[in-house]
């Protein structure tokens, strides 16, 4: 999309990220002064658990709902401008185009009033280096222990913990966060398309939005002008963000458990926001859909394969891009047992 066309879409998110009423207060600047120490304590207690080194330190920052958005819209931007430029060759105007970027920034937005942290894996530089950012939404954070009457200092560790553990993952499993970036090139750069094609995708959009009806399908935007190949690599997706949110999730309850007296309660809370059709729509607009029964899926396969083999057995899935479960094995765990152990 152009230039114009993204503004178009920072506009729309703006507007849907709305305002809180504390953010930009002495409690959101308390909170990020607090934040670097949650981060230090939690990286050193997932380190313990999980065997996973995390040398260095991050970035940490509390950041507002629109700095949030700003740098998702970067990391759509560049995911999503090869599709863009598929669908402008097409002679069908710029209306698919505006369809696209406006789902986009209404996602965006509405996404942003929810998120509480996000480690950010910043995309690779020219000179092959990453950035290490631990992010946390202050307003999202302040809003969610106000309405709970969470303690503030548990809370805002808690999450410090989800965060810490993906840190670990990708900077624990050297191959992994390459593995992770492969993954997305496949899906953005790999897809050759004929104007038939091209045509009957912008006709589908158009009849969809004008009809009310979802534009998109299960596959998301990645899936529009999608392979057969690289259905195959959505799959693969899929796979890999359940055992790293199943893994997540099972560390964090655990850590918390024994450092937290009211880690259960936090944790059902955070379990029902899993299922806001909201954030559903995000995930599923980039085609990789992760709601409730998808986390559940890679928590269950983590207990399943822990209670047949123990927690070590789990440090097999990293080996290699070969030894992670497929989606098959996701949801049977007991294949995945046999195939590599």
């Amino acid at each position: 999309m152009s230039t114009t066309q993204w503004d178009l879409t920072q506009r729309i998110a703006s507007q849907f990220a709305g305002s809180y009423p504390l953010a930009g207060t002495y409690h959101e600047e308390r909170y990020a002064a607090q934040a670097p120490d949650f981060v230090a304590r939690a990286a050193e207690l997932v380190t313990e658990e999980t065997g996973l080194g995390t040398d260095g330190q991050p970035t940490v920052e509390v950041v507002s709902r629109q700095q949030w958005v700003d740098v998702n819209l970067a990391a759509f931007e560049r995911l999503l401008e090869p599709v863009a430029a598929r669908l402008s060759k097409g002679k069908t105007g710029t209306t698919p185009l505006r369809v696209m970027g406006a789902e986009v920034g209404v996602l965006l937005g509405l996404v942003s009033r929810r998120v509480l942290g996000q480690y950010e894996l910043v995309l690779p530089t020219a000179d092959g280096t990453y950035g290490d950012t631990v992010m946390f939404v202050g307003a999202n954070v302040l809003a969610m222990e106000r309405a709970h009457e969470f303690r503030p200092k548990d809370f805002r560790f808690w999450v410090a913990l989800h965060e810490c553990t993906h840190r670990a993952q990708f900077l624990g499993v050297p191959w992994l966060r390459d593995y992770f970036f492969s993954l997305v090139e496949e899906l953005v750069s790999k897809n050759e398309t004929s104007g038939s094609q091209i045509q009957r995708v912008t006709t589908a959009m158009r009849a969809a939005s004008a009809e009310g009806r979802p534009v998109l399908d299960d596959t998301g935007v990645l899936g529009l002008l999608a392979s057969d190949e690289q259905r195959a690599t959505i799959d693969r997706v899929q796979a890999l963000m359940c055992l790293l949110e199943g893994h997540g999730h099972v560390v964090m309850d655990r850590i918390g458990a024994r450092t937290i007296v009211s880690q259960q309660r936090m944790s059902n809370v955070l379990a029902s926001r899993r299922d806001n059709p909201r954030v559903a729509a995000l995930l599923k607009f980039i085609g990789i859909e992760m709601k409730l029964k998808q986390y559940s899926l890679g928590a269950a396969f983590i207990g399943h394969v822990e209670r047949r083999a123990g927690w070590s057995q789990l440090a097999t899935a990293f080996n290699s891009p070969q030894t992670l479960p497929t989606l098959d094995e996701i949801n049977d765990p007991e294949s995945w047992l046999q195939r590599v152990g």
